[in-house]
């Protein structure tokens, strides 16, 4: 098979990806991190007030991305990990606020498929009225096990 533009080579691929990996997280290893209580793990949801209402990920530190510049570095200790999540892959919102936790000298990872794959996975989510699961969605995740095994 030809491409139109080749294949990187390994030593180069392998840079890239352990970059990647440095940067990103996914909806399993967070939740993962999370029940093992990871110290000095603060996960943030950087969506509006509506949306977090709506539901969100049992633990997270609520922080829209406009306040991180101004409240995020009394409210997430310094040495902390932080992960940020929004709606999900059409959204860059989680991105925007990973930006602005860096620029304020916090290590931090953007969770990939955000609330809506955390969600769609069959991982509880935080409501007004409890916890909730929904049913795991086949096209991202195995029904009989919260991880794809990936």
């Amino acid at each position: 098979m030809t491409f139109s533009v080749p294949p990187a080579d390994p030593a180069t691929a392998a840079a890239h990806f352990r970059a990647r990996l440095s940067f990103e997280t996914d909806v399993s290893d967070v939740h993962a991190a999370l029940e093992a209580a990871t110290p000095g793990l603060v996960v943030v949801d950087s969506r509006g007030d509506a949306a977090w209402r709506q539901g969100h990920l049992p633990g997270a530190l609520h922080l829209p991305t406009a306040e991180i510049a101004t409240r995020g570095a009394e409210l997430v200790p310094a040495g902390s990990t932080v992960v940020t999540y929004c709606w999900g892959p059409g959204c860059n919102g989680a991105t925007r606020a990973a930006l602005e936790f860096a620029r304020l000298g916090r290590p931090v990872k953007e969770m990939l498929g955000g609330f809506e794959y955390w969600a769609r996975e069959g991982l509880p989510v935080v409501t007004p009225t409890g916890t909730v699961r929904r049913r795991v969605d086949e096209l991202t995740a195995p029904r009989s096990a919260v991880a794809c095994d990936c």
